[in-house]
């Protein structure tokens, strides 16, 4: 899927202009919260921030910066799971769990040896990758999504243990971000 349809359908679900009393970021608009509005330069009311730089901030901050076009090019589906995540928690989290997630498919080492869990996208994440859908064919890239799932639905509901504020909003986590 082409990133621009990717970002088009994040927005569709984020919605225009919100302002929950439960949500710790503030205004958003587009689901870009106000505070990453200013870090871009938009010094205006949230309700007016423009369509066309929520685009440029998703493209920019959480496709090109962390690497998940590079995913892409191996495994399209899972990129896009990571790029959704990573608007939702942060692309390094998001990272994480696919670096977990693979060396915890390793086989104990066996299919290719365990990579750091540095949140980053770099060539031994991608070689384990590339390594990792080698070895399982065309199944690897389903089974990596669920595992990355996974720890994605563990992470929401710990979210709303921790602070219940967040109930306000795991069914929507749960039902619009996952699968």
């Amino acid at each position: 899927m082409a990133i621009d349809k990717l970002i088009d359908d994040v927005i569709a679900i984020e919605g225009d202009y919100s302002n929950h009393p439960a949500d710790r970021g503030g205004p958003t608009r587009w689901g870009v919260a106000e505070a990453v509005a200013r870090r871009h330069g938009y010094a205006g009311d949230m309700r007016y921030f423009p369509y066309a730089e929520a685009v440029a901030i998703y493209k920019r901050n959480y496709w090109l910066r962390p690497g998940f076009d590079k995913v892409s090019a191996h495994a399209p589906l899972l990129a896009e799971e990571l790029f959704d995540t990573g608007i939702n928690m942060g692309p390094a989290i998001a990272t994480g769990f696919l670096q977990r997630a693979l060396n915890a498919l390793n086989r104990n080492g066996q299919d290719f040896t365990d990579i750091a869990t540095d949140r980053r996208i770099g060539p031994q994440t991608l070689g384990a990758l590339q390594q990792f859908l080698n070895k399982r064919g065309d199944s690897g890239e389903t089974v990596l999504l669920k595992a990355v799932e996974a720890l994605q639905g563990e992470r929401y509901i710990k979210l709303a243990e921790q602070r219940p504020a967040n109930e306000a909003f795991l069914y929507g986590w749960l039902a619009n971000r996952i699968g």
